[in-house]
């Protein structure tokens, strides 16, 4: 920013990543073939406008299954299920349409082949966290929750011929959940690494590209939910890289003016769940109040697509 006037940096990528894109859409493409009401269960991805808007198109939210009427339309949010909760539905004969992230299925299937494999899994992520249900619902009986680094004392002693490997929530920390698995792997010498990175692409691009803009800038603006793990990091990776000031919000009007108090440049980024409309709110309130020069900080280029679930997508076209 040049010393003339006040000015925002504005992270890229930010927000929606392919996994909440194909979430959503799944419901509204749902909406279209069968009409309202469309039952989800637990928010369909962690964000208040999201979830407002589709309530307002005809969606019902559900805590479980039981409280959807016997044959009714059911999406599983992006954050996935356990299989008890698939067994549920199924005895309901709902008409389920799976909106679970890919990256998030993958990491399902690795607890599954694990524990048939024999190995106790040591999953490193947040307790009551959806989406840490569902995968710990794969195995239950073998799957261990680290959550933070005292999570690692809570452990048992696991004797030396049992096989064991880490796995994690997609949303996390990068750094905080490294620092989890070194002490994992001090306790454990013989820990096995999952074959690929269970922390999702998207959740990385945007912790990296806070990171960039983080030490240039007094106060960091994060648009998300409170419930969003994802976005909540956002927050303390910004803490962490070294701006003075980064705070949570859901709106541009829940920014605190005097938070602005002799800050020259503010970083803005938004979770992987936050549609782009909120973020330029945000931009937009702060020109209103003289930060009217906005730079684009780019780190990364995102082109990953995910395809709808089956009987949500377009017929082929016979030739």
């Amino acid at each position: 920013m040049t010393e003339s006037g006040k000015g925002v940096l504005l992270a890229a990528p930010r927000g929606y990543c392919a996994g909440v894109d194909r979430a959503v859409e799944t419901v509204e493409k749902a909406l279209e073939k069968y009409g309202a009401p469309v039952y989800v269960r637990k928010e369909i991805v962690h964000n208040k406008y999201v979830v407002k808007t589709l309530r307002d198109r005809g969606v019902i939210f559900v805590d479980e299954t039981d409280e959807v009427p016997e044959g009714a339309n059911l999406v599983f949010s992006a954050h996935g299920v356990s299989p008890a909760v698939r067994e549920s539905a199924r005895s309901l004969q709902l008409n389920t349409l799976d909106a679970t992230c890919p990256l998030v299925t993958k990491v399902h299937n690795e607890a599954k082949r694990f524990a048939r494999d024999g190995y106790h899994i040591l999953l490193v992520g947040h307790g009551g966290h959806e989406e840490v249900e569902g995968t710990q619902g794969e195995a239950p009986e073998v799957t261990h929750l680290v959550d933070g680094l005292d999570g690692v004392n809570a452990l048992p002693d696991f004797p030396q011929d049992q096989k064991l490997v880490w796995l994690s929530q997609t949303t996390l920390s990068v750094d905080e959940t490294m620092q989890i698995v070194n002490k994992l792997h001090e306790r454990y010498p013989h820990l096995e690494n999952p074959p690929s990175d269970d922390i999702c692409y998207a959740t990385q691009n945007r912790q990296v590209a806070v990171k960039a803009i983080a030490p240039k800038v007094e106060l960091m603006v994060v648009v998300g939910s409170r419930n969003s793990s994802n976005s909540r990091r956002l927050v303390e990776v910004a803490l962490e890289a070294g701006a003075d000031a980064a705070y949570l919000v859901d709106y541009a009007r829940q920014i605190d003016d005097e938070w602005l108090a002799g800050v020259s440049t503010v970083g803005v980024t938004s979770g992987a769940s936050v549609p782009e409309i909120l973020v330029r709110e945000v931009v937009d309130y702060l020109a209103e109040r003289g930060y009217t020069r906005v730079e684009e900080v780019t780190t990364a280029t995102e082109t990953i697509t995910f395809a709808l679930p089956r009987t949500l997508r377009p017929a082929r076209v016979e030739r």
